[in-house]
């Protein structure tokens, strides 16, 4: 099975070769944002990084998008939001709100965090789980917050 930047170049070819053009730009984004962090981190290219690319641009867009619709920008928001489903595509399905309230609940207990004091060490033994790569932080972190008094 080919991994996430393989498929993503593929891709590339393969919206270029049928002329389009939106979708072949947010992918060649991709790719350079992908590259360039690798660059940074002085690391190779592997899976990890390209989710991470994906999820930050994902989330850049989403913000931007929320900033739109506050502007009344329409045409903005359709544009960013055809490049957030085109990007959602390689990222990995997430874990359903149940299943993510029962890691929460499970790693609280297993910490034995009693107060939002502690909400780092939750956050970071979190990081530590197998199923880490599907955990949206954001949400996890409200449901500590709601969690713990």
């Amino acid at each position: 099975m080919p991994t996430t930047y393989e498929t993503l170049r593929a891709d590339i070819i393969a919206a270029m070769k049928a002329r389009d053009t939106a979708t072949a730009t947010a992918l060649r984004t991709m790719d350079a944002a992908i590259q360039r962090a690798a660059m940074d981190t002085s690391k190779p290219i592997d899976e990890a990084l390209v989710v991470a690319t994906f999820r930050k641009a994902v989330k850049n867009l989403t913000d931007a998008r929320t900033e739109f619709e506050k502007g009344g920008r329409a045409d903005l928001v359709a544009a960013n939001s055809a490049e957030i489903a085109i990007l959602e595509k390689y990222l990995p399905q997430g874990l359903d709100a149940a299943r993510l309230e029962a890691i929460v609940a499970e790693v609280i207990a297993a910490t034995g965090a009693t107060s939002k004091k502690e909400m780092g060490k939750v956050i970071g033994a979190l990081k530590q789980r197998p199923e880490a790569a599907l955990i949206d932080f954001g949400a996890a972190s409200k449901l500590v917050q709601a969690k713990l008094p």
